[in-house]
């Protein structure tokens, strides 16, 4: 049987950025999507709606419908693979545990394309905030496939670099619409130029680029790093507010958050010379800034703070960009006082809770922050006894102010 492959986006992920950013983008693009989730509710209303609103937050509130969009319940593995098989293009926006769950889909996806006559190479955009997304990807599909399988030449991964906020909505917001999703205007998606095994698609918002380890790695120690910066130290300074744009009117906390984001823009142009300036990172950081106070988004002390063993680790935000500092002989004490007040951070969601993962950073921090250094941020005791030392001191200072209080 030969298959007739249309513009067709099959997208792992019906979430905040798979329905406002992935999704939208390809849809306006001329594509179908084709979203694969295992949340019934979105996916059954995909299909009885065919179209969801993508309402943007900025001093002008605008609504995109976003249509040509249908669901597949990902419980379905038949019709999933098929789907796989029958792709133009393939994307992922699952966070990295669902990640590990739908890569075995995904290589009996390949699989029966690989034996559908006609069948072109496909390409895989990894639309997730992960350093190495595509040797990771890479590693684990071979896992799941034929020795003989020749990943190399009918796979194309490719990695990205998500910048768009989508803030955590209100319940109230979510029992409005069950398909409506909030972001914010900015609508840009970096991804590998070289990565590509077919032609580019030709659709406003995409951003090819050659160099695509700078780039993660410039959202990665740029904007996830300010946004943990400006999260824990307004936490610290404001704790009775919930918004970030709240922390962010005062002016001295943000200057702080501005030269600890400048500190890491001196990493990064050392890393990368041939790829940034100075200037063009100071304007990227003005930018940020400019777009995290955006009261309309409404963003949460909460959504950008927590999850803290995923952000304060080894090859994350601010324990990565130390770590990078160390190796280039940089100065990285403003990264590691962000880091320090992260460990401090316990700002709860509209129902008062934090999250479950969070609880249990708390009993390593209790061991003492050397614990969560070494067992959490990838230091080593020896090594990396400067950076501890360092640490314990910040740590103490703020217990003290904390007593105090």
């Amino acid at each position: 049987m030969t298959y007739k492959f249309h513009n067709k986006l099959v997208l792992f992920g019906a979430g905040k950025i798979g329905r406002s950013f992935i999704g939208q983008l390809f849809s306006r693009g001329g594509y179908e999507v084709v979203f694969i989730d295992v949340f019934r509710p979105v996916i059954d209303e995909l299909n009885l709606r065919r179209n969801y609103n993508v309402v943007i937050k900025s001093d002008v509130e605008s609504i995109i419908n976003i249509k040509n969009v249908r669901g597949i319940y990902g419980g379905d593995q038949e019709q999933v693979i098929h789907e796989i098989a029958t792709a133009q293009i393939v994307a992922v926006s699952v966070g990295l545990n669902g990640l590990k769950s739908i890569i075995p889909l995904i290589a009996n996806g390949l699989m029966k394309r690989f034996e559908t006559p006609g069948a072109l190479p496909l390409d895989i955009i990894i639309a997730e905030n992960l350093r190495n997304a595509a040797e990771f990807m890479g590693h684990e599909l071979k896992k799941h496939l034929p020795e003989e399988y020749p990943l190399e030449e009918q796979v194309g991964l490719i990695e990205t670099s998500i910048g768009k906020m989508v803030p955590i909505m209100l319940k109230k917001d979510m029992e409005e619409d069950t398909l409506q999703v909030f972001a914010e205007p900015y609508n840009t998606l970096i991804l590998d130029k070289l990565a590509f095994k077919n032609p580019i698609p030709g659709i406003e918002g995409l951003a090819p680029k050659e160099n695509m380890k700078a780039w993660v790695d410039r959202k990665l120690f740029i904007h996830n790093l300010g946004h943990a910066a400006a999260a824990y130290l307004g936490f610290h300074a404001h704790p009775e507010s919930v918004f970030l744009y709240e922390v962010l009117a005062d002016n001295k906390l943000k200057d702080v958050v501005r030269n600890t984001m400048l500190q890491a823009a001196n990493i990064l142009l050392a890393k990368y010379p041939d790829e940034f300036t100075i200037e063009s990172l100071t304007g990227h950081i003005d930018d940020l800034l400019r777009r995290f106070q955006n009261k309309a988004l409404g963003d949460t002390l909460f959504r950008v703070g927590c999850d803290l063993r995923r952000k304060l680790s080894a090859e994350d935000r601010l324990a990565g960009a130390i770590h990078l500092a160390r190796e280039l002989k940089l100065p990285y004490h403003l990264i590691l006082n962000a880091l320090v007040y992260g460990c401090h951070f316990n700002a709860t969601d509209e129902a008062g809770n934090r999250l479950p993962s969070d609880l249990g950073f708390d009993k390593i921090y209790k061991k003492g922050i050397d614990e969560v250094l070494t067992s959490v941020c990838g230091f080593d005791k020896v090594a990396d006894q400067e950076v501890i030392s360092e640490a314990i001191i910040l740590d103490s200072s703020l217990k003290f102010q904390h007593d105090e209080a």
